[in-house]
């Protein structure tokens, strides 16, 4: 029975002094972790808190940087301007110019437009069968169509935007004006580089991108741009300029009487 109790008297004795241990190793961590947060401890820029509280928070990347975060922090440093974030309001923008120093004009809102009729309108130069996103349909032989300009249609800006307001129908994308935020993400993306910002107030637009001439766009598309002026010669306030076989609108001088509208044979300048 001695022998038991005296065996028993050593195990606790091990157990005490392993539990000692571990309480010692537990202290010691806890200090350095205590040390090493105080030493590598960043202090947050007030400024840039204080900016990013005031941002529309998309983190779309719109504008060029990595979310609101990053263009918050090129704000506070002067590396960025507020022209390129197109989702925070004017309101906001005015607040954040102040915190940043820098200067701030309120501009009309604009919408984003796919500038393509094309689609199951224009003729494929082969099947593609491969990856999906635009991106992957550009990388063998420029992409599927045989418009240089056209929609590839693998619905790049349909995935990227960040509020869903844009959808590929027919082989081509299509935004709605009353979701679109303006943000770019899409204009970013489009490896066509046919999206583009119109004034939100704008009635009308041009849905081709193409500068082939005439012939040579008839040949690929039903529904193609072929320069041949008629809107710009109808328009009554000389809203309409040819450039590139194609018709350039100034919203300044547009009226929304639709006339270009009505009278383009190739109906690639829709109602917006």
């Amino acid at each position: 029975m001695t022998n038991l109790l005296i065996s028993a008297a050593i195990q606790w004795n091990k157990v005490g002094l392993v539990l000692g241990i571990i309480a010692g190793l537990a202290i010691v961590f806890a200090v350095l972790i205590l040390i090493v947060t105080k030493i590598c401890h960043i202090e947050e820029d007030e400024k840039v808190v204080k900016i990013l509280e005031h941002l529309a928070g998309a983190n779309c990347g719109g504008c060029g940087h990595s979310g609101c975060e990053g263009f918050a922090k090129c704000l506070a440093c002067g590396k960025a301007s507020l022209d390129d974030c197109k989702v925070t309001s004017d309101e906001e923008k005015k607040i954040i110019a102040e915190l940043a120093g820098i200067e701030f004009s309120s501009s009309e809102p604009t919408v984003a437009v796919v500038k393509c009729n094309g689609g199951i309108n224009a003729e494929d130069k082969y099947e593609y069968i491969g990856n999906e996103g635009c991106l992957n349909r550009k990388m063998y032989l420029g992409g599927c169509k045989m418009c240089p300009h056209g929609c590839l249609g693998g619905g790049t800006c349909e995935e990227i935007c960040p509020i869903g307001a844009i959808k590929v129908k027919d082989g081509v994308a299509f935004v709605d004006k009353t979701l679109c935020t303006s943000c770019g993400a899409c204009i970013n993306k489009c490896p066509q580089l046919i999206i583009e910002r119109i004034p939100a107030s704008a009635k009308v637009y041009c849905a081709c991108s193409t500068t082939c001439k005439g012939k040579e766009t008839m040949s690929f598309c039903k529904a193609g741009c072929i320069g041949c002026g008629m809107c710009a010669r109808v328009c009554p306030n000389k809203a309409i300029t040819m450039v590139n076989n194609l018709p350039v609108f100034d919203y300044s001088k547009c009226t929304g009487c639709m006339e270009c509208l009505k009278k383009c044979p190739r109906k690639i300048i829709k109602e917006h």
